[in-house]
């Protein structure tokens, strides 16, 4: 069992997202359990984008276990401000369960994992391909958060609701980097963690 699935259906980390009815962008949707938990919550639809190769492979195969092909639309990219392509690490996602890695979510950070080049998808391009309005945003990338908020704020802007994990021990910027341009369009809360690794909570501004 990977730590993820404790994470969000024992523990609660996206238990704040009010996802009924709404579209949501799943980014680094692993092995399908945060996509799969917004359905159960009543989520209309879920875009669930995530690059390694054998995570992604799961993800189809959990999607089609559990009969929700027309509701769960996998993509197997990264996330980024621009497009082209994006090297990410191979490190085999085992070591994200439980037994093997009781304190570490996901595995991109881990040394000498060797590469696999995967296509490089935009907010834009995910907006306009699968028709979304509004809804809910998740990202928990490894970094690309900060690319994407840092970069490509007019589309992020477009989104009622953020929860995503900040990782200012990848990137070397403080969470509060994110939190300022945040503020100009949401109400913006860390709900979990520290300096280097946490989760925050967004809500437009009315």
């Amino acid at each position: 069992m990977y730590y993820s699935i404790l994470e969000i259906f024992d523990e609660g980390a996206y238990e704040v997202v009010n996802c009924k009815d709404k579209d949501v962008i799943d980014v680094g949707a692993f092995v399908g359990d945060s996509a799969i938990y917004f359905i159960l919550k009543g989520a209309k639809r879920v875009i669930a984008v995530e690059p390694h190769p054998k995570a992604y492979k799961e993800l189809i195969e959990n999607i089609r276990l559990n009969g929700l092909e027309k509701r769960i639309t996998p993509i197997n990219a990264a996330l980024s401000s621009v497009g082209g392509s994006i090297n990410v690490s191979l490190e085999d996602v085992d070591t994200a369960s439980i037994a093997k890695n009781p304190l570490k979510r996901f595995v991109k950070h881990y040394k000498d994992a060797g590469t696999y080049k995967v296509k490089a998808i935009t907010l834009s391009e995910i907006i306009e391909l699968y028709n979304v309005d509004g809804g809910v945003l998740k990202m928990d990338c490894e970094g690309c958060e900060y690319d994407v908020i840092l970069n490509d704020f007019e589309h992020v802007a477009l989104f009622d609701e953020l929860i995503f994990e900040y990782h200012a021990h990848v990137t070397g910027m403080p969470v509060q980097s994110l939190l300022r341009i945040l503020s100009k369009n949401f109400n913006c809360r860390v709900i979990e963690g520290g300096s280097t690794q946490g989760i925050v909570h967004c809500t437009k501004k009315q």
